[in-house]
């Protein structure tokens, strides 16, 4: 009977893992977030996951690739609604705060203010491998078997610091996977996805996210931090005083990296009107300390997903977009600089010091030196 009993929980732990191995789930850090230490970011309140994904529709998956002493790279997918977005195109812009970078479908956003796939992430020598994926999954679709244009949306961060990024470990498959693997709920922050490699002011950065909901609307922000030369958090000049900052790039050259930030809210904005909120995002950038170098390739991506203002393929006239009040649009400004600098503390506070290629070592923010300073600067209890 104890033999039985024994093959039998064997069995059903064997099919666990095996279920576990087929359907991987994002990690999401042990880390506590800023906000359980603390730190608030403004007075709008957040959404309930403090996520990108808090705007209704949206998804997030990751691929991560960590091999050997030199990988440290990967593929991140924000996918705005669950429908064929190229038959059903949402308006959309994009800020360039600095274009030292390489954003593929940058011209036709800007040109037709539409979003016709979902925002992928990845490195820079990695974006032509991830278009070609994003592309064969779009033509992959029910109801685009006659489309002959495609206009993928990739973004990137240099990575080559931590990540052999000459070795083009990134292939097509993997932009394919982390739509797939894109999910609602939480999403998992700091070395994941794209952010896997990433440096920021000096420490390990990664992936981020946060959201507000300002009024009826919801608002998310999700971001690949690479850059920055000395952390500054709520006013305190923290990597300074950690003695972690350098003016300068010969000595620390990982300090004109880049910030990709993508932006989702399901308030009724045309592509004109979620370009001006997109320009705010830098405010967010610059609260942290960043200085959009001159070999910085700051983006910030920004769609609205708002049911009535979706495109259908071939449609010739754009959907006209309620316009809201100044004080509305104001509002949302608010709500898109401090969610942009939250989600830059959020991939700081969920990293994890690595190693990486050529022996280089980044480490993690030092959190609790850290609060030890602001508590100094009476800004935490």
């Amino acid at each position: 009977m104890r033999k039985i009993t024994f093959c039998f929980w064997a069995l059903v732990l064997a099919a666990t893992m095996l279920v576990l191995t087929a359907a991987p789930g994002p990690a999401l850090s042990p880390k506590p977030r800023p906000r359980r230490l603390g730190l608030n970011f403004g007075d709008i309140p957040t959404g309930r996951l403090n996520a990108i994904t808090d705007v209704s529709g949206v998804k997030v998956g990751h691929v991560t690739l960590v091999e050997g002493d030199s990988i440290r790279t990967g593929v991140t997918a924000i996918v705005p609604h669950a429908g064929n977005l190229y038959q059903e195109k949402m308006p959309a812009a994009i800020h360039v705060g600095n274009g030292y970078g390489k954003l593929a479908g940058l011209s036709q956003v800007r040109e037709l203010g539409q979003l016709e796939t979902p925002v992928l992430l990845t490195n820079t020598l990695s974006v032509g491998a991830v278009m070609e994926g994003v592309v064969r999954y779009t033509l992959s679709l029910s109801g685009n078997q006659r489309v002959r244009s495609v206009n993928a949306v990739v973004g990137e961060c240099n990575d080559g610091y931590l990540n052999d990024i000459r070795g083009l470990h990134v292939r097509p498959r993997h932009a394919v996977e982390a739509i797939e693997r894109a999910r609602p709920g939480a999403v998992a922050e700091g070395c994941v996805g794209a952010g896997t490699g990433t440096v920021c002011h000096r420490f390990k950065g990664g992936i981020g996210t946060s959201s507000r909901t300002p009024g009826e609307f919801t608002l998310g922000v999700l971001v690949q931090t690479n850059f920055g030369r000395s952390l500054v958090l709520q006013g305190v000049p923290v990597g300074r005083l950690l003695q972690r900052y350098s003016l300068s790039e010969a000595a620390n050259p990982t300090a004109a990296g880049s910030c990709m930030v993508v932006i989702a809210t399901d308030a009724p904005l045309d592509a004109r009107s979620l370009e001006r909120l997109a320009a705010r995002a830098m405010l967010g950038i610059g609260r942290t300390g960043g200085i959009s170098s001159s070999t910085s390739g700051d983006y910030i991506i920004a769609f609205s997903t708002a049911p009535g203002l979706r495109i259908k393929h071939g449609q010739t006239t754009q959907n006209s977009a309620p316009e809201l009040s100044h004080k509305q649009m104001n509002t949302l400004f608010a709500a898109v600089i401090d969610a942009t600098e939250e989600a830059i503390v959020n991939s700081l506070f969920a990293a994890e010091t690595t190693r990486g290629r050529a022996g280089h070592r980044v480490p993690a923010l030092p959190v609790d030196k850290a609060l030890q300073v602001m508590r100094q600067y009476r800004h935490l209890p």
